[in-house]
C-alpha cells in the first residue's frame, strides 16, 4: 500500500507541475514511469495492467484525432476563421463569431485540437483588422472549454466519462448542451464587460486579407464523414466504434499521404492516458478499501454541489483528466452514479477556465499566441476566468440538480 501510494503521489506531483524538477521527465513520461513501477513493484501483474487500460477511450480519442487531422489538412479551420472575419463588421460581432465557432467546433472535435488550429488564425485575423488580439484569444480558449462540456467527444475527460458511464451520446448532450449554451452567453458578456473599450465603438472593422488554402475534394469528403459520424453518435452507435471507423475511412484515399495524417496525431496524449489508467488502477488495488469508500461518503459526494466543488478543486490541482480518474471509484459507488457522472463531466471541464493552467486548451492558446509575439498574462486571464468558472459551475449544478 505504501509503495503504491508513493508511486501514485510522485506521478501526480509531476503531472501537476508539468515536469519533474531538475529532469526532462514530462507528464507523459511520468505516467509511463508510474505505470511501469506499479507492475515492477508487484502492485499489479502485467495482465492486470493491460486490463486497466480502457481501450474504448483510446480508440475514440484516436479516431477523433484522425478526423480533425483531415479537416485541418483540407483547410476547414482556415475557412471557418475567414468566414467569421468576412461577416463580422463590428468588434462585438467578431467576438460573438469567435465564441460560437470555438464553442460549436469544440463540442464535437475535441477542444484541444480546435484551439491548436484556430489560435494562429484568430491572432492573424485580429491583427489584420487592427484590433487587440487579447480579448478574442481569451474568448477562443474559454469558449472551447465551455463548448466541449456539451458532448462526449468534446474533450478527453468527457471521452473517458462516456466510456466509464455508458451514458448514451444523445442523453449526455441533452443534459449538458444547455449548460454549455448558457456558458457561451456568460463568457461573451464577461469579456464585453471587462474589455468594454475594445467593443464600445461605432467603428467598422477593416476587412482582413488573410490567405486561405483549402482542398475542395478533401474538404467535402472530410465534412461528409464527420457529419455522418455525428449522426451515428446521436443514433446511439458506440462512439469509439463510430470514430475509429470514420477515421479509417478517411485514410482511404489516393491524394493524401497517410504520413501527413499520422504527424497530426498526439501520440504522447494517448500514452499519457494509458499510463494514468494503470497508475490509478494500482492505487485502487492497493489502497481502495471498503472503509475508505465509507469514509468518502461523509464528504456527501452524492450532492451535486459538493461533487462539483471537489472536482473543480482537484482539476485545478492536478488537471481534469487525472482528477476524473481519481474520482472514478467514488462516483461509481454513489446512489445515483448517472447524475454524478454528468456533474463530474460538467465541473471538471468548466473548472479549466479558472486559470491559464486549468486546461491544456488554455496552454495551447497561450503558447501559440506567444509565437506571434502576443502575451496572455496570468491576471488578464484570471480576472475573467475566475468569475466565469464560478458562474458556469453554479449554472451547471442548478440545471443538473
Amino acid at each position: 500500500m505504501l509503495t503504491a501510494a508513493l508511486i501514485f503521489l510522485a506521478t501526480y506531483v509531476v503531472i501537476a507541475l508539468g515536469r519533474a524538477p531538475g529532469l526532462r521527465l514530462d507528464r507523459t513520461g511520468a505516467a509511463l514511469l508510474g505505470a511501469s513501477l506499479m507492475v515492477a513493484s508487484g502492485t499489479l501483474t502485467l495482465d492486470q495492467a493491460y486490463k486497466a487500460v480502457d481501450i474504448d477511450t483510446l480508440t475514440l480519442l484516436l479516431g477523433m484525432m484522425i478526423i480533425v487531422a483531415h479537416l485541418r489538412l483540407a483547410g476547414f479551420f482556415q475557412l471557418a476563421a475567414a468566414w467569421v472575419g468576412e461577416h463580422a463588421h463590428r468588434p462585438a460581432l467578431l467576438l460573438v463569431g469567435v465564441v460560437l465557432v470555438s464553442g460549436l467546433l469544440s463540442a464535437f472535435l475535441v477542444n484541444d485540437t480546435v484551439c491548436l488550429m484556430l489560435t494562429p488564425l484568430v491572432a492573424e485575423t485580429t491583427l489584420a483588422m487592427r484590433r487587440r488580439p487579447l480579448p478574442y484569444l481569451l474568448a477562443l480558449a474559454m469558449a472551447s472549454n465551455i463548448g466541449s462540456t456539451a458532448t462526449i467527444t468534446g474533450n478527453p475527460q468527457n471521452i473517458m466519462i462516456g466510456s466509464f458511464s455508458r451514458i448514451p451520446y444523445a442523453e449526455f448532450a441533452g443534459a449538458l448542451a444547455p449548460v454549455a449554451a448558457l456558458g457561451l452567453v456568460v463568457v461573451t458578456l464577461l469579456i464585453l464587460l471587462v474589455h468594454h473599450r475594445e467593443f464600445l465603438t461605432t467603428e467598422r472593422l477593416s476587412q482582413a486579407a488573410v490567405r486561405v488554402r483549402w482542398n475542395g475534394w478533401l474538404l467535402v469528403k472530410s465534412l461528409a464523414i464527420t457529419l455522418a459520424a455525428v449522426a451515428f453518435f446521436f443514433a446511439g452507435v458506440p462512439p469509439a466504434k463510430v470514430a475509429i471507423t470514420a477515421g479509417a475511412l478517411l485514410l482511404l484515399t489516393r491524394r493524401l499521404k497517410p504520413e501527413r495524417v499520422y504527424r497530426e496525431i498526439d501520440w504522447s496524449l494517448l500514452l499519457l492516458f494509458a499510463g494514468l489508467f494503470i497508475v490509478v488502477r494500482g492505487m485502487e488495488a492497493a489502497a481502495l478499501s471498503p472503509q475508505l469508500l465509507a469514509q468518502a461518503q461523509g464528504l456527501r459526494l452524492d450532492h451535486p454541489a459538493m461533487l462539483a466543488a471537489v472536482a473543480a478543486i482537484l482539476s485545478n490541482l492536478v488537471s481534469n483528466v487525472p482528477a476524473v480518474l481519481v474520482l472514478k471509484p467514488f462516483v461509481q459507488g454513489l446512489a445515483d452514479p448517472h447524475r454524478a457522472w454528468l456533474v463530474l463531466a460538467m465541473a471538471s471541464t468548466l473548472a479549466g477556465n479558472f486559470t491559464i493552467l486549468g486546461s491544456v486548451a488554455n496552454l495551447i492558446v497561450v503558447e501559440r499566441a506567444r509565437r506571434q509575439n502576443i502575451e496572455i498574462g496570468f491576471w488578464s486571464y484570471f480576472r475573467i476566468g475566475a468569475p466565469l468558472t464560478l458562474i458556469t459551475i453554479v449554472i451547471g449544478v442548478l440545471m443538473l440538480g
